[in-house]
Parts: structure tokens; C-alpha cells; sequence
């Protein structure tokens, strides 16, 4: 189909392509070197992809060409999309898969960008220890500079109004509006419900918080992340969405927990201002939010491979939450993932030393978990039937009943104290 050329329905299937190459370009941190070889199972193409000229001022203006064939053969595209969106920057493509390549672009974008903000938190904890930075492999915060100069990046810095990520995802958002005024008849309230859940929090993650310098969050991204737990929470089978969605909505967790971190903070100073019970509200709103996604992701999180779960959250601790200084919700028991455009979100205002050795934990703390899960696995393959097995299947599944939030936890205490 791709080395044919452009036929019907191929920049829809381009579009999906880009979006789920986002997702391993993030899992791989953007380092073609980590990634299997596949070129024995999946040989690259190589037929069909003569450039020829530019066929249109954008093809010419961002030095790629939209043809499908040319964007499948293109040495830079061999184990994923990157570069400047070519669907995107069709204008006889889709609007839909337009605005889809759109928030692809930014992703990739995101990605290079917490890659180099890792480096330089590498360069100042290592300043800070008056250690030199070696460039080791094995060290988590060792970052190649080719996952940071990447034909993402390249094509960004040429064209930094149009392709930055900010301008990426309001596009994407123009983009899906159109398509919708377009097809008024086929649009329901679940239609494109999950492309706008990717552009809502896009849109709040990349918002750059209060304007009087704060550091805090704006109402509008509050509730962004309050919306794009909800409908999660309200649509489940959202977490399946091939990409990184599942990513986002994890993400918007992350924040909601140190929003939760704040309002507490403010509360066990004294600093609550205004209507302390409009506050109060918000914070129940907020955790109840909190606590039902939480559990959702818990339970879609263990469903993965190691390698491609995202943060495990940690509860709420009630029985410290009128201790000044204690936080609500200790960020520093979270198992990160490996992503490290996700972990920037738990490592929100940590310090360099802190966040380079929190950083090269998580690696730790994944092998550890995958390690576990592999024992468990060859436990439950190679034992034959008897005590000692079913205690290990009894324990394991008690593990995962009473993975469960706290009111629920307090229901069964209490039928427990109750019971004759």
C-alpha cells in the first residue's frame, strides 16, 4: 500500500502509524539503539522512494514530502515516524488524521524536550556532588545526544512558530473542530471521545501554570485534568487505546496528587484564604477524583508488560494529613515509568541530586518488577500441584483483591469488626 503511493484511506492508516510510533518513541526515550532488531522479521522498504521535487510550498517550506510511499521508505522513519508531521502538513489529507499527526509531532517534541532536561539535571547533580559526568550507558542519566538532536527537534528549530508543541496541539484541536462541523450528522457526545481526552491534556500539560509566577496550576488546567480522569473513569476502555493514552491520563493523576499536595500544604499552615469551604470542596472533589482513577489505572496497570506501565501511584495517607509538613501523598513512592517525559511530572520541583537519583530508582525499581513477575511466572509454569503452590496463588491473589482504595478497605474492616 505505501510503496504503491497514496491511495484511499493510507493517511489514516500513516496517521495511527505515527501516533502508535509516539508511543514507543516515548518508551524508548527517542534511542534508536535501545530498540530490538526487527529487520529480520520486518525488512525496511526500500522500493518506490524517490524523492522527486517538492509538490507544495509546504512540502518545500519543511523539506519533506507528504507522499506515503516517500514517508515509509525514508531512512529516518525506519523503526518509527519522526521528523516534520508529514499528514499533518498535507492539506488534502483527512482533517481528522491531520489534527492526529498534529499531536504526534508534539509528543515526539516532548519527548526530546525532557531528554535534554534529564541531561542538564545529570550535569547539576553531578556539579553538585563535584563528580564529572561521564557518558556511560549504564547510567540513567547519561543521555545521547541523539536522543536529544533528533529530526524532531531539527524540524522544530527550523520552524519553531508552527511546529512547537504548544502550536502542535492547538492545531490538532482547530483541525478536529473542522472535521467535526463537517460530519455535524455522524457527531455524538462519545464520537472522538478519546481525541479529545489526548488534547485536553496535551493542552493543560504544556499550559505554563499561574501568571503571577506561582508555580501553581490555573483553573483551566485543573480542569483539564479533572476532565481527563473523569472520562477515563466514565469510558475505561479508553486505557486500551493503541498510543499513549493511557499515558495521559496517568500523567494527569500524577498532577491531580500534587494539587492534592498543595491544597494540604495550604491548609495545615493557616494559609487557606477566601472561602476555606469552597476549598474544602474542591479538595473532596479533587480526591474522589483522585482515588476511583487511581484504582482504574492500578488494575490496567498490571494487565501490561513491564516495560510499558506507567507510574504506580501511591494512596493517600489519611492518618498523617493534619501533620504540617507531612505531604498528603508522598510523590517519593511512586514507581516511575520508564518514560522520562512521564517522570518529569512526579519529579515536579525536586532538586537536581534528587531527581537524578530518584531517575536512575525507577530503572531499578522496573527491573526488580519484572524480575518479580518472571519468578511468578515460572512459579505457577513449572510447580506441580500442592501446598506450597496454592499459597503462592493464594497470596498472589490477595495482593491483588485488596489493591483496593480506602473507603473500600474501611467497608470490609468494618463488616469485619462487625461480623458475629
Amino acid at each position: 500500500l505505501f510503496v504503491q503511493g497514496n491511495k484511499t484511506g493510507a493517511e489514516e492508516v500513516l496517521a495511527a502509524m505515527g501516533y502508535l510510533d509516539a508511543w514507543a518513541y516515548m518508551m524508548y526515550n527517542a534511542d534508536v539503539k535501545t530498540t530490538p532488531n526487527i529487520d529480520g522479521s520486518i525488512p525496511q522498504l526500500s522500493g518506490g522512494c524517490a524523492s522527486g521535487p517538492a509538490k507544495s510550498e509546504n512540502e518545500e517550506k519543511f523539506g519533506v514530502r507528504c507522499n506515503v510511499a516517500n514517508v515509509a521508505c525514508h531512512p529516518d522513519n525506519q523503526m518509527w515516524i519522526q521528523g516534520a508531521p508529514p499528514v499533518y502538513l498535507n492539506n488534502e489529507a483527512p482533517l481528522q488524521s491531520r489534527s492526529l499527526d498534529a499531536i504526534s509531532c508534539a509528543i515526539r517534541s516532548c519527548c526530546d524536550q525532557a531528554n535534554s532536561r534529564f541531561q542538564s539535571i545529570g550535569q547539576a547533580a553531578a556539579a553538585e556532588q563535584g563528580m564529572p559526568m561521564h557518558d556511560d550507558s549504564k547510567d540513567e542519566m547519561a543521555i545521547s545526544q541523539g536522543s536529544i538532536m533528533t529530526p524532531t527537534t531539527m524540524a522544530v528549530m527550523a520552524h519553531g512558530n508552527e511546529l512547537c508543541s504548544r502550536n502542535m496541539v492547538l492545531s490538532a484541536f482547530a483541525l478536529l473542530q473542522q472535521h467535526e462541523a463537517a460530519n455535524l450528522a455522524g457527531v455524538s457526545a462519545q464520537t472522538n471521545q478519546g481525541h479529545h481526552l489526548i488534547i485536553s491534556a496535551l493542552d493543560a500539560f504544556l499550559q505554563n501554570g499561574d501568571q503571577d509566577g506561582g508555580g501553581g496550576f490555573t483553573d483551566s488546567q485543573i480542569q483539564s485534568f479533572l476532565s481527563v480522569c473523569n472520562t477515563a473513569i466514565e469510558n475505561p476502555l479508553l486505557l486500551h487505546h493503541g498510543g499513549p493514552t493511557y499515558h495521559m491520563v496517568s500523567n494527569s493523576a500524577i498532577l491531580l496528587c500534587h494539587l492534592l499536595n498543595g491544597m494540604h500544604a495550604r491548609r495545615n499552615s493557616g494559609g487557606v484564604s477566601g472561602n476555606s469551604e469552597m476549598e474544602a470542596a474542591i479538595f473532596g472533589e479533587v480526591l474522589d477524583t483522585l482515588l476511583s482513577v487511581r484504582k482504574l489505572l492500578s488494575i490496567h496497570r498490571r494487565k501490561l508488560p513491564v516495560k510499558l506501565r506507567c507510574h504506580a501511584i501511591p494512596r493517600p495517607s489519611f492518618g498523617a494529613s493534619g501533620e504540617e509538613g507531612t505531604p498528603f501523598i508522598d510523590m517519593g513512592n511512586t514507581i516511575m515509568c520508564g518514560c522520562r517525559g512521564c517522570q518529569g511530572f512526579v519529579l515536579v520541583a525536586c532538586s537536581p541530586c534528587v531527581a537524578a537519583e530518584r531517575a536512575r530508582n525507577a530503572k531499578l525499581k522496573q527491573e526488580e518488577e519484572a524480575a518479580r513477575e518472571a519468578e511468578l511466572m515460572i512459579d505457577s509454569t513449572t510447580s506441580s500441584p500442592g501446598e506450597e503452590e496454592d499459597l503462592d496463588r493464594t497470596l498472589y491473589e490477595l495482593e491483588s483483591e485488596f489493591d483496593m482504595d480506602d473507603d473500600a478497605l474501611l467497608g470490609m474492616l468494618s463488616r469485619i469488626v462487625t461480623a458475629p
